[in-house]
Order: structure tokens, then C-alpha cells, then sequence
């Protein structure tokens, strides 16, 4: 049997990660539009990529290389949407085949003709990148994978003549940079204003996510009540609008530290909506009956209408930075002039004026509110703006941090293990001619989707793929192939059933078959320079890799299979620990490091839900954003505590409400409770408080204890993580 394709893991790396290309409206075409219709962006992957690969097969031909189907395995594994996305998986690509290379070695070195020590370190190693891989994202979860992999097939390879193992690690790595270089070539060929372009997408990307949230929250402070439902489904984008900042940073190439700007208006943008959404909740518990108050609202909400249009220019953006001062000037001035009111009212003697005072507190309150979001607003534009400049000097950098689920990451492991250790097993109780081959694409199978979310869709997916690969394969096989006798005859069967496997990778519904299909594809047809495949050899290697990623489904569906229920569960006690751990935590937890954990988990939630979420998964949607939400206040307070500016009796009565949040279980309410109470207490301190500075702090802290008793009242039954959530 021909030597079985490493690259099957590649292929699939970005789809960890991957976003619906499809847009709204969509989905009422017909099932295969993406084939009669396609886009232009879809033509011309199709194309180029095709060529690519046809170039690195030819060239491989030429060089008579042993299995030169590799090399054109490897242009269809390299090739992305994007040209950052390509250069960063090539990237790395030869870090994970670097390290893939050293390990097979070793290992064959180390267990030479001992076939049961050999496999059961072999899926050790492979365990541990696979439970590596879960914990970090985009590509160089895919090196680390490519790591544990690359050593399977290569030293599996070596099996049969162990003496020649450097030999096969060399050729594959020889493989790799051709395919590598071809496509780099052509892609670079047709990306013409790299720089500039992914500037450009950069900072339309950043203005989509702002102008959205500002259109939000307007509607959230106009008291729209869809505008909630409508806000949430706004974490998602921002998650994949982070992932390819990174993209676009490797396109622009040397460059300073725009995309760190970047990805700090993304977290800014994310705090403002968690702050109109904290607002639309203040606005349910003091009074809004005020004119003061209603004559800014009006003007904040149709400030931030404006925003949108306000976007495209350096000039508008100073303008707009400039208004936005003036109305953050207007919140204070309000705030000022409801203190003077109650001093007023406090050396009048008529009783009527003390109903009066509650009022001005809250319209402070809600004042104050507003100063705070229009903050995060400027803090976004600022960055924004920062995002589309080089700057000299400056030394910023910015990361989000991800949800890690530990247990999610050793089950992946633990299937990795058991799935190769089982197919060796099989291999040498029946002494399968073809069982190496077997092996390898267990492993590499099982590498693919080990790391994704919900692997038995995926790899059913990739089975369904590659048989349609096997089915195009006969047909070139035994009535195309052997009547030509040069490679232009073989460029031209190839070039359009590989097209339509590149037009079918630009489609959402049949991206995960297309990475069967382009890869698989290559492998089954193997053409050689001294000959064709014969039947019997066709159907020996085509079974085993059928067979292997068969097995591989098997293996997901039985040891450690996905369950939807079990991971909101972890996830829920994550955010329970995460909550507890905000208010007692020193060093104390960072803004962006709460936010970028939270709206991380609002993504996969939203993946998980489908195109019809259940009450469940909608309930579970709405603690989520009540868990962020109540972080971020918890957060504030202890900055305000730190700051100090408070009496002592009021820091006392915060420190209570951190302290049962550090024990907070989200079963009784214990915490919500004393939120309450601290919350009386401080209105009865902030009346009596003769110092205006004080009094500020004071009506913050109110605000945020607020919010803070609403939602853990509001979301108790998905906060008590003692048991699964059910929505009634």
C-alpha cells in the first residue's frame, strides 16, 4: 500500500475555529448553489488553489519523488481564506512537523520491534498534544496537534524497514515545503496591497462591532425590549472578529501594535454593552420620572445613533471624541446640579423637600451610570483609532483570555489514547496486510476532531467527504488515468473535480466534507511515473482509510462522547469558581481577562444551541451574560474599595457583600441579601455625607451593588451549579 497522507490533521486545524460564511437570507438557495452559483471569492480559492496543488504534484512527478500526492495534500491543507490565515497555519505548520519529525525518530529509536511499548507511548505522546492542543487557540492548537500526529504517521510509516526512518521523516518534510512554497507563491501572486487591505478589513471590522453596540445601546436606554435578546447575540462576531485580528496582523506584516490596539476596542466594546445592559437594569429599580434625566438619555441615545456614520474618517473620529466629551461634561454637570439640590433642600426646613431627596440620589445614580458607559465608549473609540496608525514607541499589548475546560481536554487525550492503542491492537491480532495504513488514519482521525467542540458531527461529516472521494477516485482511477501518458492530460482529469472540492471549502454546510474530499482525493487516485494504481491496490488502501476514519467515529460515539448537558454543567461551576474568585483573588483579576473568559463561553454556547435554541440553552444564554455582568461590578467595587475614598463604615459594609461573594454557592441567597442591605446603608450614608467626592464614590458604589442583587435575585436558579439547569 502507497505511503498514507500525514496531512489529513491540517486540513482541518482552522475549523476548530470556524465561522458560518453564509449570510442572512441564505439559507433559502438551493442546496447547490454553492456549486452552480458561486461567489467570486469562491471562484478564485477554487482556482488558485487547484492550481497550487496541480503545480506541487507536477513538480513532485518531476522530481520523481516516491509519493507525490503529499505535495499537493499539503497546498489544499496550507490554503485559507485569507492570506494571514494561510501564512500563520504554514507558520505554524513547520513548527508542529519540526517537532513531529524529533519524536517519530526518537520513538523508533527508542522501541524498536517492541510493538507494545511502542503504541502505548506512541498514544501517550499523542494524548498529551491532543490535551495541549484544547487549551490554546487558533493555529497553534493546530502545530501542537500536527506535532503528536505527524510523529504517528511517520514513525507508523517506519514500521516495516525501522532502519529507514530519518530517510521517511526527510521525504515528508520535503513534501511539506513544497506544497508550502507553491501555494504561498500563487496566493502571493494575487494578493495584491496585502498591508493595506487587511488594514482596511481591520478597521471595518472593529467599526461593525462598535457601530452595532452603539445602536444597541441606544435601543437598550430608549427601553426597546428586544434590544436584550438582540445585544447578546452580539458576543459571537466579537469572539471571531479577535481570532482573525491575528490573521490580519501576519498579512500587514512588519507593523507595530495595531492589532493589540485592536483587540482592546474589542474588549471596550464588549464593556459597553455589559454596561448597557447593567443600565437597562438600573432602570428598572430607581426612578426614571425625571426631566433632567430623560432630556440626557434622549441626547446619549441619539449620540450613539450617530456613531456609525461618524466612523470613516480621522477627522469625524476627533469630532466625534469631541462631542462625546461634551456629553460626558452634560452627565457630570447633572450630577453636580443634583447635589447642590440636595445641600439646598438639606438646610430647608419644609418636610415636603426630604421626599425629593431619594429622587436626586437616583437620578445621580443613573447619571452616573451613563458618564461610566459613555467611558467605555470613548475608551473603544480611542482604541480604534489607535488600531489605524503606526505608533511610534509604543509598547501596548492586549490579549483576551479564553474559557479552558481541563476536563474537556484530558477526555480528548484519553480518546486519542484509546483509539490507537485499540487500532494497534487490531493490527496485530489479525496481522492486516493493510492495518498500517489502518492506524495511521485512526490516529490522524482522531487528531482532527479531538480538539473540537462536538467531534461525532465532525468526523461523520469527514467520513461522508471522504467517500465521496473515494467515489470520484474510481471513476479517474480505472476509466481516466490509464489512457493518458503525460502530466498535461493529468492536469486536466484533476483541475475540475478538485475546483469543486475548493468551491465546496468556501460553503458552510459542505466545508467539513470538503476537507475530506480535497485531501482524501489526492491520496486515493496516488499517481506515479513508472505506472497507475491496479484494482487490487485501489481497494486494499481505500478500504483501510474508509475503514480508519470509520473506526475513529466509532471511538468518539463510545469512550468519553460528547454530551451538550455535561459541558454548560462544567461551565457553569467555571463561572461559579470564577465569581467566587473575583472577590477575593489578589492580585485582583483584570476587566479584560473576566470579558474575554465570558464572551468565549457566550460563543460556545450560541455554537452548541443550533438554529432554534431550547428554553434551556436560552436560560443558559441569559446566566451567562448575568455571571459576566455581575463580575464586572464585583470588579468595580473592589476598585473602588481600593481606591479608598469611602468611610469606613461603608467600606464595611462592602467588604461583607465581597466577602459572601468569596463563599457565594448561588444557593440561598445569602449574597443578594447582603448586596440589599449594603445598598440601604449606603443611601442613609450618602444622605448624611457633607463631602461631595465621597458622595460620588458612594452613589457608584450604590449603582454597582444594584446591579449586583438584581441579577443574582434574577438568575439564582442557573447560579446554583449543585445541580443541572432545567428551564421551567
Amino acid at each position: 500500500m502507497p505511503s498514507l497522507p500525514l496531512f489529513i490533521l491540517d486540513r482541518i486545524g482552522p475549523l476548530r475555529n470556524f465561522r458560518p460564511l453564509h449570510r442572512p437570507g441564505e439559507r433559502g438557495k438551493m442546496p447547490f448553489a454553492w456549486l452552480i452559483s458561486p461567489t467570486p471569492a469562491a471562484i478564485g480559492f477554487a482556482v488558485r488553489t487547484t492550481a497550487a496543488a496541480l503545480l506541487a504534484l507536477v513538480i513532485a512527478l518531476w522530481m520523481e519523488l516516491d509519493d507525490p500526492q503529499w505535495a499537493a495534500m499539503t497546498v489544499w491543507i496550507v490554503a485559507q481564506g485569507s492570506r494571514g490565515e494561510s501564512l500563520s497555519k504554514a507558520r505554524w505548520r513547520l513548527v508542529g512537523t519540526a517537532i513531529g519529525v524529533v519524536m517519530s525518530i526518537t520513538l523508533i529509536s527508542a522501541f524498536n520491534q517492541n510493538a507494545w511499548l511502542f503504541f502505548p507511548i506512541l498514544s501517550i505522546w499523542v494524548g498529551v498534544c491532543c490535551t495541549m492542543a484544547t487549551l490554546v487557540r487558533n493555529f497553534r492548537s493546530y502545530a501542537l496537534v500536527l506535532a503528536g500526529y505527524t510523529t504517528a504517521i511517520i514513525a507508523i510509516g517506519a514500521i516495516p524497514h525501522p532502519e529507514n526512518v530519518f530517510m521517511t521523516a526527510m521525504s515528508r518534510a520535503s513534501y511539506i515545503v513544497l506544497g508550502i512554497v507553491c501555494e504561498g507563491t500563487l496566493a502571493g501572486l494575487f494578493a495584491h496591497n496585502l498591508a493595506e487591505t487587511a488594514r482596511r478589513n481591520m478597521r471595518d471590522k472593529l467599526r461593525t462591532a462598535l457601530s452595532n453596540v452603539s445602536t444597541s445601546v441606544s435601543s437598550l436606554l430608549a427601553g426597546d425590549e428586544e434590544a436584550l435578546v438582540r445585544s447578546r447575540a452580539m458576543f459571537g462576531p466579537l469572539i471571531s472578529i479577535n481570532d482573525q485580528i491575528e490573521f490580519s496582523e501576519v498579512e500587514m506584516g512588519p507593523h507595530g501594535h495595531e492589532g493589540d490596539h485592536a483587540r482592546a476596542a474589542l474588549a471596550a466594546v464588549s464593556v459597553l454593552l455589559s454596561r448597557g445592559l447593567g443600565m437597562a437594569v438600573r432602570l428598572q429599580y430607581v426612578q426614571t420620572d425625571q426631566p433632567a434625566f430623560r432630556e440626557t438619555a434622549a441626547h446619549v441615545s441619539e449620540f450613539l445613533t450617530t456613531v456609525p456614520n461618524r466612523l470613516d474618517s480621522d477627522e469625524s473620529v476627533q469630532e466625534l471624541l469631541h462631542d462625546l466629551q461634551l456629553l460626558r461634561a452634560e452627565c457630570h454637570q447633572r450630577v453636580v446640579d443634583a447635589l447642590s439640590q440636595e445641600i439646598d433642600t438639606a438646610f430647608d426646613d419644609n418636610p415636603a423637600n426630604d421626599t425629593d431627596i431619594p429622587a436626586l440620589l437616583d437620578g445621580r445614580i443613573l447619571h452616573n451610570a451613563l458618564d461610566e458607559l459613555l467611558g467605555e465608549l470613548e475608551q473603544a473609540i480611542r482604541e480604534y483609532d489607535a488600531s489605524q496608525h503606526f505608533i511610534r514607541g509604543d509598547h501596548f499589548h492586549f490579549r483576551l483570555q479564553a474559557h479552558v475546560d481541563k476536563r474537556e481536554a484530558v477526555y480528548n487525550g484519553v480518546r486519542a489514547m484509546v483509539a490507537i492503542t485499540a487500532a494497534g491492537l487490531v493490527w496485530e491480532c489479525t496481522a492486516w496486510p493493510a492495518g498500517l495504513g489502518f492506524i495511521t488514519f485512526v490516529a490522524i482521525v482522531c487528531g482532527l476532531f479531538a480538539t473540537r467542540e462536538n467531534p461525532v458531527v465532525a468526523s461523520s461529516q469527514f467520513m461522508v467527504g471522504g467517500i465521496w472521494a473515494a467515489i470520484v477516485s474510481f471513476f479517474l482511477v480505472f476509466l481516466v488515468l490509464p489512457t493518458e501518458a503525460d502530466y498535461e492530460m493529468l492536469v486536466g482529469s484533476l483541475a475540475l473535480p478538485m475546483i469543486a472540492g475548493g468551491l465546496a471549502a468556501r460553503n458552510a454546510g459542505t466545508a467539513l466534507h470538503s476537507a475530506a474530499y480535497t485531501l482524501l482525493l489526492p491520496n486515493f487516485v496516488h499517481p506515479l511515473n513508472q505506472g497507475r494504481q491496479n484494482e487490487v491496490a485501489w481497494f486494499n488502501s481505500t478500504a483501510a482509510v474508509l475503514l480508519g476514519v470509520f473506526f475513529a467515529v466509532l471511538i468518539f460515539r463510545a469512550v468519553l462522547p460528547f454530551n451538550n448537558n455535561a459541558e454548560r454543567w462544567r461551565m457553569r461551576r467555571t463561572m461559579l469558581h470564577d465569581l467566587r474568585t473575583l472577590a477575593s483573588a489578589e492580585p485582583m483579576p483584570e476587566t479584560r481577562d473576566w470579558i474575554g473568559r465570558n464572551i468565549d463561553r457566550f460563543a460556545r454556547l450560541i455554537r452548541h444551541a443550533g438554529p432554534t435554541p431550547s428554553p434551556t440553552i436560552e436560560g443558559c444564554l441569559q446566566g451567562t451574560l448575568a455571571a459576566m455582568t455581575i463580575g464586572l461590578n464585583i470588579i468595580r467595587l473592589r476598585m473602588l474599595l481600593k481606591r479608598n475614598q469611602i468611610p469606613p463604615p461603608a467600606k464595611r459594609a462592602i467588604e461583607i457583600v465581597m466577602k459572601r461573594m468569596s463563599r457565594f454557592t448561588g444557593k440561598y441567597g445569602h449574597t443578594a441579601h447582603a448586596a440589599r442591605v449594603a445598598t440601604s446603608a449606603l443611601r442613609r450614608m450618602e444622605a448624611m455625607e457633607p463631602n461631595i467626592s465621597t458622595r460620588i464614590e458612594l452613589t457608584r458604589a450604590i449603582a454597582y451593588l444594584i446591579v449586583v442583587s438584581h441579577e443574582l435575585d434574577a438568575n439564582a436558579v442557573f447560579l446554583d451549579a449543585s445541580k443541572p439547569y432545567r428551564a421551567v
